[in-house]
Order: structure tokens, then C-alpha cells, then sequence
């Protein structure tokens, strides 16, 4: 069983910054992709960024271009998110999420997430 947690999340001033961490444990897939999304309130979710585990390649959102940074550490099985330069309408519950990469000519992607941790609050203050 695929379990991702997340830990990090917290309230802040704008300006400020945060860490966000998501330890995932139970994938056997030694490639596979991990991301960070959102959802504010009365908003639909949206996808911040992601990372292949393998070769580390990352994909960043428009949202958090900039500001925001996807890594990880593959021997802690854990993938991070920095943020900073918060801003209050970052505010939201950020989600972890692990799925598998398919396979296309252009190259590899991020097929739909399959594996969801329990959300994260993240409040920023103006």
C-alpha cells in the first residue's frame, strides 16, 4: 500500500517561507512521479509541481514559478516543496500525491496520480 504523509504546512506572514515534506512509503516502482498540489477554498485543485524519482526532472506550475521548488532525496523516500515569497493567496491545503510515469515518443509523463496523502494547511497572513 502506497502511503504518502505529508508534514510542514503551518501559518505564515506574506513574505514568509515554508517547507513542506511528504514521506511516502509502500511504492516498489523505483520510477514513478511525485507532486504537490492545491486546493484553496471554493477553488478546484490545482497541481503545483512535480518530480521524477528517477533522473529528477521537474515540472513547476505556473503559480509558484519562481517561488516555489519541487526535490527530493530518494534514499528518505521523501520529496519537498519550498516556498517562498508567500503570498496570502497561497493559502490552501496542499496535497502529496505519487503515481506511475508512462512512456510516449516525446517522452516520459506523469500518468494520473493515483496515491494521495491526507493534506497539508498552509495559511499566509497580509
Amino acid at each position: 500500500q502506497v502511503q504518502p504523509v505529508e508534514s510542514g504546512g503551518g501559518s505564515v506572514q506574506n513574505g514568509g517561507s515554508l517547507r513542506l515534506s511528504c514521506a511516502i512509503s509502500g511504492y516498489t516502482e523505483s520510477s514513478h512521479c511525485l507532486g504537490w498540489f492545491r486546493q484553496a477554498p471554493g477553488k478546484e485543485r490545482e497541481e503545483v509541481a512535480h518530480i521524477y524519482s528517477v533522473g529528477g526532472n521537474t515540472y513547476d506550475a505556473d503559480s509558484g514559478k519562481g517561488r516555489f521548488t519541487i526535490s527530493q532525496d530518494n534514499a528518505k523516500n521523501t520529496v519537498y516543496l519550498q516556498m517562498n515569497s508567500l503570498k496570502p493567496e497561497d493559502t490552501a491545503i496542499y496535497y502529496c500525491a505519487a503515481g506511475d510515469i508512462g512512456g510516449r515518443k516525446e517522452g516520459p509523463f506523469c500518468r494520473p496520480f493515483a496515491y494521495w496523502g491526507q493534506g497539508t494547511q498552509v495559511t499566509v497572513s497580509s
